[in-house]
């Protein structure tokens, strides 16, 4: 059922480092991004995939990983992805990405799921990225989506009785996203 895969497609942020992803791999995910609606229909949408380990090592290192965890600068060696999806808007087919950015990366993180590996999406990354991917001006970076075989549980808990949203782990390493329950959000 849909509402079971989509409650499966949460943020991960650490993932088997053995796993490889392969270039098949991306190329199916972006294709499910293809297929998404788009603003106008004008698809300015295109794709820099990365699967070797030296291109990966790369756009880790531009990356600013989970802002909610003070502590951690994001995965150890051994728990990094294995595959990367630059999201980038072609400012020559139009001016506005309007949403179209959104629709696809959730496109992309259902399908990673139902194909047994997960994803984190960041649009905090260092704005040289641009040019160590020697992507051209009309290129404008939106958002990066790291991929690999997840190796933490992540777990939807209820807003706790103080109001925060603040995700969290346990000793245990197990990853929690508190989220509002559906009457707190009805208007």
């Amino acid at each position: 059922m849909i509402k079971d895969l989509i409650k499966k497609a949460r943020t991960y942020r650490r993932f088997d480092e053995s796993y490889e992803l392969k270039r098949e791999d991306l190329l199916n995910l972006v294709d499910s991004a293809r297929i998404a609606s788009s603003g106008a229909n004008l698809q300015p949408l295109k794709y820099f995939i990365s699967f070797e380990k030296e291109t990966n090592a790369l756009i880790f290192d531009n990356l600013r990983w989970a802002g909610g965890f003070k502590d951690w600068d994001g995965p150890s060696e051994g728990e990094r992805p294995t595959g990367y999806i630059v999201m980038v808007h072609d400012t020559n087919i139009s001016k506005n990405p309007f949403w179209d950015h959104g629709l696809a990366a959730q496109n992309i993180l259902l399908t990673a799921i139902e194909s047994g590996i997960g994803g984190c999406m960041f649009a905090s990354f260092d704005k040289s990225l641009h040019e160590k991917l020697n992507l051209s001006e009309k290129h404008n970076i939106l958002m990066v989506i790291a991929l690999g075989k997840p190796v933490e549980e992540v777990e939807i808990v209820s807003v706790l009785e103080d109001g925060k949203t603040n995700y969290y782990r346990d000793e245990n390493k197990t990853h929690y996203v508190p989220k509002r329950a559906l009457e707190d959000i009805i208007l």
